[in-house]
């Protein structure tokens, strides 16, 4: 029997102008450098959109990867079985470039810049298999302190071919690589890390020790930390060695996360593990950083991607849903969430593109690096802290339906803290600002010059208080971002998104939770840019 008819539901957001739906992006990536890729960028999003991407990414997300310590005969194997779905989001990933576009051009000629767009793009569909692509987007850049090492994986990088196969490198048609820094006992500290390396040659290591977190255990290589005889050095370790064999890497177990669930995180071992040294012994921090300032940058990109996709959501479904005598979207109340909402993305992603551009010119350009090295904790301090904030108010946005793993916010909530803990927790990113700021003054003064002068004044009380108790560096980073942001709204949004922006978190107490914008500001205007356009 029909019992009902289907009546007030929302059509399924697909198919859509990711980049047009987006009112900032595509200015920003052309200001930043990137106007040469504005076409390509929109097609991919075209591409990412569709109800077949999103089906993939389900599935993905859906069935978890599988450890197989051993094979059937008892032989240790130690790799992780994927299923297809994740398979096709990385053969999509790599075949763009996401992993080896910054290296495709020179630098300062916004490589980078186009392929951030792109990556947040994608992390607005699937999350987990972006935790590959930005690992090789970032060791390559630390291999510089070994030019061999580096020429030899580059190459191999740069074919944008996905190649699956659990094999020697010399046998694959492109690779992918990872890191594994933090072990149970030290966390954050690394310098607290246990793992030995043994010299066998001169750049040769063998290891032995153990990892608590390597992400995507399937990448052919690992930059890893461990103590030699000279202190904390920087070694890669790869799944094969040069003659074939397979490296003794042992994956003990993968963890049971929160989210990210597509992407499998383990815990490895050593016990005489092979790897190249990259950079001096003892130098181990100062070559890795590289690597962390690049994954912090994405930290970033896939936090305003997650931010993006879940007020889309959002503001699709208010657009679309009535109650009450009207839509969602004109009530006055729903208006206010979602204009609030809406500030709070096209903040972040213009701190984004800013500090991307920046990257792509910090080599030729001292002011950039100075700018970047500050600014990098800021943003990832306090972007990846307003994700959770954001999704959650959007899951609510949507109510019951907003619950229900087929609306794909609950994947997107579940996601929202991973860029806040990974790299680097709130205290640890706090705190690398007030060194950065302690080790090169000139770099707040970099940072002060796009902030505007009302806000000099007090971001350099602060400075002096936290520098003298680091309990007050959350205060600093808060301040820092928001100075930031509402400058960077002020050049780069029309007056009245400028202005509420400005209003509501600068010059007046904004609310608690979203939703809380001064009624007499242009409320509706705010919130139309949210609904996304075909």
């Amino acid at each position: 029997m029909d019992t009902h008819e289907v009546l007030n539901q929302v059509p399924p957001l697909e198919g859509y102008d990711l980049l047009g739906s987006d009112p900032l992006l595509a200015d920003a990536v052309s200001r930043e450098g990137g106007g040469w890729g504005i076409d390509e960028i929109s097609r991919w999003g075209r591409t990412i959109s569709a109800p077949d991407v999103y089906r993939l990414a389900d599935e993905a997300n859906r069935n978890e990867p599988v450890l197989r310590t051993h094979d059937r005969f008892g032989h240790r194997s130690d790799t992780v079985d994927f299923h297809p779905a994740w398979h096709a989001l990385l053969r999509l990933s790599v075949s763009d470039g996401l992993h080896s576009l910054p290296f495709e051009r020179s630098p300062g000629e916004g490589a980078r810049v186009v392929r951030d767009a792109k990556f947040t793009l994608m992390s607005q569909i699937e999350q987990g298999h972006g935790c590959p692509i930005s690992m090789t987007t970032s060791v390559l850049p630390a291999l510089r302190a070994n030019p061999k090492l580096h020429t030899e994986w580059e190459t191999r990088i740069l074919t944008r071919s996905y190649d699956p196969t659990f094999a020697p490198v010399d046998e694959k048609s492109g690779v992918l690589l990872g890191m594994g820094m933090t072990e149970k006992q030290g966390g954050s500290d690394v310098r607290a890390n246990t793992t030995t390396a043994e010299p066998v040659d001169g750049e040769t290591y063998r290891l032995v020790g153990h990892k608590w977190f390597t992400s995507a255990p399937m990448c052919d290589a690992f930059l890893v930390l461990a103590q030699a005889s000279g202190g904390l050095t920087c070694l890669l370790m790869p799944r094969f060695l040069p003659d074939g064999a397979k490296n003794d890497i042992r994956v003990v177990r993968l963890k049971d996360k929160l989210g990210n669930r597509s992407n499998a995180s383990s815990e490895i071992e050593f016990d005489g593990t092979l790897a190249w040294r990259v950079g001096d012994e003892g130098d181990g921090v100062r070559t890795i950083i590289e690597m962390v300032n690049h994954t912090r940058l994405d930290c970033v990109v896939g936090s305003v991607g997650i931010m993006r996709q879940a007020v889309s959501q959002a503001a699709w479904h208010v657009s679309h849903r009535s109650a009450f005598g009207a839509p969602l979207i004109e009530k006055p109340l729903m208006t206010n969430v979602i204009a609030d909402l809406e500030l709070e993305v096209e903040a972040a992603t213009l701190m984004m593109m800013r500090l991307s551009g920046a990257f792509d010119r910090a080599a030729a350009d001292p002011a950039e690096e100075s700018f970047r090295r500050i600014a990098t904790p800021v943003a990832k301090y306090w972007v990846t802290k307003r994700c959770t904030d954001v999704v959650r108010e959007a899951l609510e946005c949507l109510g019951g339906n907003g619950y229900v793993e087929e609306s794909i916010m609950p994947r997107l909530f579940r996601e929202s803290p991973v860029n806040a803990i990974w790299e680097g927790s709130g205290n640890v990113i706090a705190l690398d600002v007030t060194r950065a700021i302690a080790s090169d003054p000139e770099s707040l003064d970099t940072f002060l010059a796009e902030c505007g002068d009302d806000a000099t004044v007090r971001i350099r009380d602060l400075v002096d208080t936290a520098l003298g108790d680091e309990a007050n560096a959350r205060r600093l980073t808060e301040s820092m971002a928001l100075a930031w942001a509402a400058q960077l709204m002020r050049r780069h949004t029309p007056d009245e998104v400028d202005g509420a922006y400005t209003r509501s978190r600068v010059d007046e107490k904004h609310g608690t939770l979203f939703g809380t914008l001064p009624t007499d500001l242009p409320l509706r205007t705010i919130a139309a840019r949210a609904v996304p356009t075909f």
